[in-house]
């Protein structure tokens, strides 16, 4: 099967939808599929081999300079390909430029306006493109931002168009109210030209099918899966209970909240040794809130035991996890994905999790960690507690972690489950005329 897979870069930062689509395209290459993993905005970055295209669609500059300044959007193709090179968008990229609310949601509009909108120039060059590649069976697109795409990629090669969603809904609830309610009703309104949407835990399909009115009929589920190579059962340090936290640093990923409850598991071990233990990438704009939670844990004398590693690559996260005795990520909403609590269980970490969105799935199918009740530092610290006083759940937690993501959340499981779904879809269409009166 020929397989043309979009990947949203995220500005030189680690992102665990680039690793999923990623991963995913190796696994798929190494089973005989000819697959074109090519990235939008900007390149990606991976802590694996990186099969990703040299081509950028959309580049992150082009984008940027046709949203704000009208005379980008008729500039000639010969200039535009100076700030499209990957190179340049790399650079530019690593600087981290902070935009507000407000330019961020008249750029995802615009985005979903596609063809009709200010940016109609990178629709006109993706046309282009398209025209000088081989057709494929297939194509995929990362997520409903870049719903836009659908209907000139399935119009231009008459194939199917899939769409992966894996955890937009955060950033589309991010937006200024008026731009929410039009980024939304724009992807409602191209829901049609999408054959099959994927979503990659069960709670992100129930929760993404209502959000955007998608056809029962028309989704499918493809849990998330990692190349396990290098994980496995692990011994920390038992002089010392190490709590971990492997996810960026940013609020509603809930840092905070874990060091609220480490406080409260703390002060009912008494003298016993433990640590906390972060790591993850901190915008530069994240600089308040992690000086915040060092100061509330400064408050608490217990400045000493928290530990932020950064951001780590692959030798590094494995280290890291594999020094840790339990790991959460207390996130205030209601995450889809989780990739980091199957890293952390693949090392045989247990995990404590509110019970919410896609922890709840992948907790009870792994039987590696315990659930708690969400948004209460007091019943995440009691989770903390009940591993620190039980030696034997804890390792009998671990064990059942690694055995579980073996079972459930592996790459070539997941891969096998995407290619499942891509089948059904080619085999649909082989059914119907080349252009469906959908498109």
């Amino acid at each position: 099967m020929r397989i043309l897979s979009i990947t949203a870069g995220a500005a030189g930062m680690y992102c665990g939808s680039c690793f999923r689509d990623n991963a995913l395209a190796i696994e798929l290459l190494a089973r005989g599929q000819e697959v074109s993993l090519v990235p939008i905005y900007t390149p990606t970055r991976t802590d694996e081999q990186n099969v990703s295209d040299s081509h950028v669609l959309f580049g992150g500059i082009s984008v940027y300079l046709q949203q704000h300044a009208s005379l980008f959007r008729k500039t000639p193709r010969f200039l535009d390909r100076l700030w499209d090179s990957p190179r340049v968008i790399s650079t530019f990229s690593k600087r981290a430029v902070q935009t507000d609310a407000r330019m961020l949601g008249d750029l995802t509009v615009s985005m979903l306006e596609g063809e009709h909108g200010v940016i109609r120039k990178e629709f006109e060059k993706l046309v282009d493109w398209i025209r000088d590649e081989p057709a494929p069976d297939i194509i995929n697109i990362p997520n409903s931002i870049l719903i836009a795409l659908a209907e000139p990629l399935g119009r231009e090669f008459g194939r199917p168009v899939c769409c992966t969603l894996q955890g937009e809904e955060l950033f589309i609830d991010g937006l200024p109210p008026v731009h929410r309610e039009k980024a939304l009703s724009l992807i409602r309104r191209q829901v049609q030209y999408v054959d099959r949407f994927i979503a990659v835990s069960d709670y992100c399909a129930r929760f993404m099918g209502e959000l955007l009115q998608i056809p029962a009929d028309r989704m499918a589920t493809v849990p998330l899966g990692i190349n396990t190579t290098g994980y496995g059962p692990h011994a920390p340090n038992p002089d010392i209970f190490t709590v971990g936290y492997f996810a960026r640093i940013a609020p509603e990923k809930g840092l905070h909240l874990l060091a609220e409850a480490y406080v409260h598991f703390r002060r009912r071990i008494g003298n016993a040794r433990a640590q906390l233990r972060a790591a993850g990438y901190s915008a530069p704009g994240r600089s308040p809130y992690l000086d915040g939670i060092r100061q509330s844990l400064q408050r608490a004398g217990l400045a000493h035991e928290f530990i932020y590693e950064g951001e780590v690559d692959r030798n590094q996260k494995l280290d890291f996890l594999r020094s840790l005795d339990v790991l959460s990520v207390p996130a205030t909403y209601d995450e889809p994905k989780g990739l980091f609590l199957i890293e952390a269980m693949a090392s045989g970490v247990p995990v404590v999790q509110p019970r919410r969105g896609a922890f709840i799935e992948t907790v009870e199918s792994t039987g590696g960690g315990i659930l708690v009740d969400p948004d209460s530092a007091e019943a995440l610290g009691d989770g903390l507690h009940r591993l620190w006083s039980n030696r034997t759940l804890r390792q009998s937690l671990g064990t059942r972690a690694v055995a579980g993501v073996q079972e459930h959340y592996t790459i070539a499981r997941s891969t096998s489950h995407l290619l499942e779904v891509y089948d059904s879809v080619v085999r649909d269409q082989a059914g119907r005329p080349l252009q469906t009166a959908r498109r």
